[in-house]
């Protein structure tokens, strides 16, 4: 079986975060560790992304939140090859961490499925549907459910582990 791969976002998931939750739900899970969780840099978290999928060294599915999406889609653009799917969860709007939207606008060559809200305070849900046209992703909008994290009741998360159950299955077909 594959690796399942956490790449947060900014200032981590702590211990009540859903993504903790899955890493104690799935089998053969590693979490992606930023050198600073406090500051962004896009090219420095996709850095970090790339460096254990390789540590790996085998097919990975990949499960991002908010910063670490777009650390993730940048990597899957240079690791097309490593990546099986990813669950891209809250994307962050690259704008408002002056990132250049430039790089992020390709399409990825594995399945993913962006999960978003229609009241997140960290992203427009327009936004998130637009980056999920541009990476190819199928896109789900879950409603007022916030930045899908701790803060909006997000701990454990059995409809987004049911979710990327879904896309694996889908990505196997």
């Amino acid at each position: 079986m594959a690796s399942t791969l956490i790449v947060p976002g900014l200032r981590n998931s702590g211990p009540a975060h859903w993504q903790t939750w899955f890493e104690r739900q799935l089998p053969d899970t590693r979490r992606v560790e930023q050198a600073d969780w406090e500051i962004t840099c896009l090219s420095d978290w996709a850095a970090r992304v790339r460096e254990e999928i390789d540590a790996i060294g085998d097919k990975v599915w990949i499960v991002a939140h908010s910063f670490g999406c777009l650390a993730s889609v940048t990597a899957g653009f240079v690791r097309p090859e490593s990546i099986l799917g990813a669950l891209l969860v809250a994307p962050a709007d690259p704008e408002r961490f002056a990132e250049p939207t430039v790089l992020l606008e390709e399409k990825l060559s594995f399945p993913s499925m962006v999960v978003a809200s229609s009241n997140d305070p960290w992203v427009r849900s327009s936004v998130a549907e637009y980056w999920a046209g541009q990476w190819g992703s199928d896109y789900l909008n879950i409603g007022q459910a916030g930045h899908i994290n701790v803060d909006s009741g997000h701990g454990p998360w059995p409809a987004g582990l049911a979710l990327f159950e879904r896309l694996r299955a889908q990505a196997s077909q």
